[in-house]
């Protein structure tokens, strides 16, 4: 009987040990679920604040206008979920953990669905979609106009001229309402001083001189220029689906393991 004690007491132990470690991991990992909300967070923000004209790309495209919200969205509730999941696991509370566990579900599904319509509809973020939409839409010198504000912004902001190159331009509406130009003024050429807006020869850039226009496409701009944004939010991204899972697991464990 003695010996039958002693091993209930000792299994007691390991099962309160291992409870105890599961505790300390769960709260780790919505440590990290809470990081990682901060910073989708900080993401949305700087992209809807951003002075660089990025906030006008985001604008122009609805997929990518309801992206960043999306992204603000999940920012806000992995921030909550962190704090809840941290709370559950140091009370012990299964009220708590069970809500997080349901929460975390639904954002992981969410997150998943997010990716496949990503997939899904990756055409609307190609060359040949910015080109087309160029082609139809873009008027040269009305800033009233949503589309032409944000593409004369985006030129001027990254130093580039169409979405390729300069010969976006043929056979567009902006040649069909100025046919005596070749390219719009946003294409043109600055000072090289910093601040500097005085445009180098606006008179030789409108006529299609290289000289002084800007030759670089402003697709490979834009993406050069958030290339490692872009590989640090998707590396990011996989980390958190995988963080997301193992608290999952963990939620359920010590749920299961609280008396």
């Amino acid at each position: 009987m003695c010996g039958l004690g002693e091993a209930s007491a000792r299994g007691t132990a390991m099962d309160g040990d291992c409870l105890s470690c599961i505790k300390y991991l769960m709260f780790v990992f919505n440590f990290l679920i809470f990081l990682g909300g901060s910073f989708l967070l900080g993401v949305g923000v700087w992209v809807l604040v951003d002075p660089t004209g990025f906030r006008e790309i985001i604008t122009a495209n609805p997929l990518l206008f309801t992206g960043v919200y999306i992204i603000l969205a999940m920012g806000g509730m992995l921030f909550l979920l962190g704090f809840l999941g941290c709370c559950g696991a140091i009370r012990e509370n299964k009220c708590l953990l069970l809500f997080f566990f349901m929460l975390i579900l639904v954002i992981f599904l969410a997150e998943l669905a997010a990716a496949i319509l990503a997939f899904i509809f990756r055409e609307h973020l190609t060359r040949e979609f910015f080109t087309k939409e160029l082609k139809r839409h873009y008027q040269g010198y009305n800033n009233t106009d949503v589309f032409t504000g944000t593409w004369n912004a985006v030129m001027n902001n990254f130093d580039c001229c169409g979405v390729n190159s300069p010969e976006d331009f043929e056979e567009s509406l902006f040649r069909l309402i100025n046919p005596n130009e070749m390219v719009p003024a946003a294409c043109c050429r600055r000072g090289s001083q910093p601040g500097d807006s005085a445009y180098v020869n606006q008179d030789e850039c409108l006529m299609g001189k290289m000289l002084f226009r800007n030759n670089k496409g402003c697709y490979s701009a834009v993406v050069d220029y958030f290339e490692l944004y872009i590989y640090v939010a998707g590396a990011l991204a996989i980390v958190v689906l995988t963080i997301e899972l193992f608290a999952m697991v963990f939620a359920m464990c010590l749920f299961r393991g609280i008396q």
